[in-house]
């Protein structure tokens, strides 16, 4: 099934999301990747505030390429989700909504979707140039020091991804394999 959905959206938003659909974001992600996260996890532990509020909102797992004369990003495809998960449950409990990587997640990962009523979205690997056609502002928000992995503030338009794994903790990687192998 095809959903179009508003970000941040809500938990009820999420709750309605099945393992499997295919989503088209719009609205405002954010970006974050290895060193943003590990970045934000010293701000929380040192008791700082978060360069964004969290609440209802989705991190993409994205570092662009340079953006060519009159585009607003390069090629923008995600990054792989697990280099993440040590991070990802605590973000989640502080209101995170939803994440899009590619590849699998932890277990611990997977508990804290659940806990939150989140979501996990997969975006395409090797369809960077094709994504960025959805992205219509970027803008660097912190640590731009860290170059492609700054936090950016996205506005997209029907940016598409796949729900993996729903606010009931579906998983597709898994559902889809078992189901590959009665083929």
């Amino acid at each position: 099934m095809d959903h179009h959905i508003t970000v941040p959206y809500t938990r009820e938003e999420a709750s309605a999301l099945h393992s499997g659909d295919m989503v088209f974001l719009t609205g405002t992600i954010y970006t974050a990747r290895d060193a943003a996260h590990k970045r934000m996890d010293e701000a929380l532990n040192s008791g700082q505030e978060l360069p964004f509020d969290l609440k209802g909102n989705v991190i993409y797992y994205m570092g662009p390429s340079p953006a060519r004369p009159g585009n607003v990003i390069g090629s923008a495809g995600p990054t792989t989700a697990s280099r993440m998960d040590k991070y990802a449950p605590s973000l989640l409990d502080l209101g995170l909504s939803g994440m899009i990587g590619k590849g699998k997640r932890t277990e611990d990962v997977r508990q804290a979707v659940i806990r939150n009523g989140a979501v996990y979205f997969a975006a395409i690997g090797g369809a960077g140039a094709l994504l960025s056609k959805s992205i219509v502002s970027s803008e660097v928000i912190a640590y731009d020091d860290l170059g492609t992995e700054a936090i950016r503030k996205l506005t997209v338009r029907d940016f598409p991804c796949i729900v993996v794994i729903d606010a009931e903790g579906n998983n597709l990687y898994e559902t889809a394999s078992k189901e590959f192998c009665t083929l």
